[in-house]
This record gives structure tokens, C-alpha cells and sequence, in this order.
């Protein structure tokens, strides 16, 4: 299958090494060309320009920092996807941002699937990712033999629209952010009653936020936040869109959106979101 790749951040260099690995042609593109070697060396032509990517694939996906970034490279320049062809968009969107670029794609015959991933950089290298799919059902039917690539077989959920999918992909960052200040918090009380950070990690296992412990715990230990999973910036980018989405209070993802926004503006917004955690 001839198959373009738009945007090769952290997951999208993750996600293309599975398109190349499986046969496929693939042809990527990145805003920014310092990616595109190490993609090129791979086995992935590079195209100069998105538009270049997308001639004659059967199929596009779009691996971009967030909704603004869809509409500058695929809404706004109406890219020119070819009539029929499926259009699979992993980034991380809003129900509404996926009405919207369902919308477009009926308009110019193309068959959109939004399909965000929950993991981090290690499942998707590893092709172990919860995987969410939405959108018509023969559509999901072909975009998950794609997407299928990267995703544990038993964490893939499908709906039957792309907000859907787009709705359930906050619901999973949520309860990471909340989870992660969990652990944040637990760990500053744990200081106060004069516990160690090993002493909290301990008893932490036969707690709730277990899993959470067990995967950023040793991060926070160490203190070195730079071998980046999940970065603060792209956290904080999925709470502004929970925030514009609800229509009542969150005041937890508040919560974890103004620590991460101090982290941010203390230039660490490239560091795992796990940064949070820092001691102060």
C-alpha cells in the first residue's frame, strides 16, 4: 500500500519504522527537516512538501502536535488528498476538531478515521499501544489493518464516529493527568510526614494509583526528566482541549494544567510531563 506519513515528532518516528517494517511504500513529510534523515536512511521517501506526501497514497496519516496544526497542514491548504482515499489522523483532537475534519474530508471525497493512541514512545516502538478507531464502518474496517501495526491487539476500542474516539482519547489523557498528580501529591505529604521518596514509592504499590507509580516513580526519583515519553507541552496541550470540551467544572485537569504550565514556563516544557513531580 502506498501510504503517506505527515509529521515525524516523537510518535510519528514511531509509528512510520511500522509502516516500513510491514512492506508498505511510504513516503513522509515533517515541517521541520532534522527528523527526516534518520526516516530517510530507514527506508521512507521524503517528500519537500505535504502535498508532494500525499500524491497518489492510498492512504494518509497525520501524526501532528494538535488540532492547529491539522488545519494548517491538511484543512486550510485543502491538501490534496486523492478522491477516495482513507485519511487516518492519530493527533490529538477534540470531539468538535473532529466533526470538523470529518466535514472537510466528505467534501473532498476523502474517507476520514480519527485514531488517537494511548501509550507512550516504548509501546509504540514495541507495536503495543491501546489504539482508539472511529469513524464509518468500512473505513475503520481498512484503517485498522494500518493501525493494527502499532497497537496491542487486545487495547484496540473501536466507535462509530471519529468525536467518539476523539472524546475517549481525553478520557485516557485525563485519567493520566490526574493520576500522575496523584503521585505528585503523595509524594510531597510523604516528605512532610517525613517519609522518603523510596519509603512513599514503597507503599505506593498497594495503592490505587499503583500503575501510575510504578511507571513514573523511578523518573521522579531519579530527578532527570529528559528521556521525554510524553512531553509536559503535549499534556498540556490535550487539558486546554478537555477544559474547551466539557461543560462542566474539571477542576483536577485545572489543577494539573496550571502545574504543567509552570513547568512550562520554567523552559521545561520539552521534558517528560512527569516533571510535575519534581521536588521544589
Amino acid at each position: 500500500m502506498d501510504i503517506a506519513l505527515l509529521g515525524l515528532g516523537r510518535m510519528g518516528r514511531e509509528l512510520v519504522t511500522h509502516l516500513i517494517d510491514a512492506g508498505n511504500t511510504v513516503t513522509a513529510w515533517n515541517r521541520s527537516p532534522e527528523p527526516t534523515e534518520t526516516v530517510g536512511r530507514r527506508g521512507a521517501r521524503i517528500a519537500a512538501s505535504a502535498a508532494e506526501a500525499v500524491d497518489g497514497a492510498d492512504a494518509v496519516v497525520t501524526v501532528l502536535f494538535g488540532p492547529d496544526a491539522v488545519r494548517e497542514t491538511v484543512i486550510d491548504p485543502s491538501l490534496p488528498i486523492p478522491s477516495g482515499a482513507l485519511w487516518i489522523d492519530v493527533t490529538t483532537v477534540a470531539p468538535s476538531d473532529a466533526d470538523e475534519f470529518g466535514a472537510w474530508a466528505s467534501s473532498a471525497d476523502v474517507r476520514y478515521v480519527h485514531s488517537p493512541v494511548v501509550g507512550s514512545l516504548a509501546p509504540a516502538r514495541a507495536g503495543n499501544l491501546a489504539v482508539l478507531i472511529g469513524g464509518e464502518h468500512d473505513a475503520v474496517r481498512q484503517a485498522r489493518t494500518i493501525v493494527s501495526l502499532w497497537a496491542d491487539p487486545d487495547k484496540i476500542r473501536t466507535f462509530d464516529s471519529p468525536a467518539k474516539a476523539a472524546a475517549a482519547k481525553l478520557v485516557a489523557n485525563l485519567a493520566l493527568a490526574v493520576s500522575m498528580e496523584a503521585l505528585s501529591e503523595t509524594l510531597r505529604l510523604g516528605k512532610a510526614g517525613g517519609l522518603s521518596t523510596a519509603e512513599v514509592l514503597d507503599v505506593l504499590p498497594l495503592t490505587s494509583i499503583a500503575p501510575i507509580a510504578g511507571m513514573k516513580g523511578p523518573v521522579v526519583a531519579s530527578g532527570d526528566f529528559d528521556d521525554t515519553q510524553f512531553s509536559a507541552s503535549l499534556l498540556a496541550k490535550d487539558l486546554r482541549l478537555m477544559l474547551a470540551t466539557a461543560d462542566v467544572p474539571l477542576p483536577a485537569a485545572a489543577l494539573v494544567a496550571a502545574e504543567l504550565q509552570r513547568a512550562i514556563d520554567a523552559g521545561q516544557g520539552d521534558k517528560d510531563f512527569s516533571v510535575i513531580a519534581r521536588d521544589r
